[in-house]
């Protein structure tokens, strides 16, 4: 298993890294979820951003089994 993403930095190294893995492997990968713009600040319960982790972390799922062996 893998560490759960959690700064933005680190979702869009992880995207770029495996996009140019399935690059050099001719895998199309879907795009990545595009970041939220409407998170107003206030920590709610159930943050666009948390929803944004999840999608980022199911995403990654997905790339690394388009990309298995």
């Amino acid at each position: 298993m893998w560490t759960p993403i959690t700064s933005v930095a680190d979702a869009r190294a992880l995207f770029s890294d495996l996009q140019q893995r399935a690059l050099a492997v001719g895998v199309v990968l879907r795009a990545p979820p595009p970041e939220p713009t409407t998170c107003c600040g206030r920590g709610c319960n159930g943050c666009v951003w948390e929803g944004w982790y999840a999608a980022v972390d199911y995403w990654r799922e997905e790339a690394l089994l388009r990309l298995a062996p």
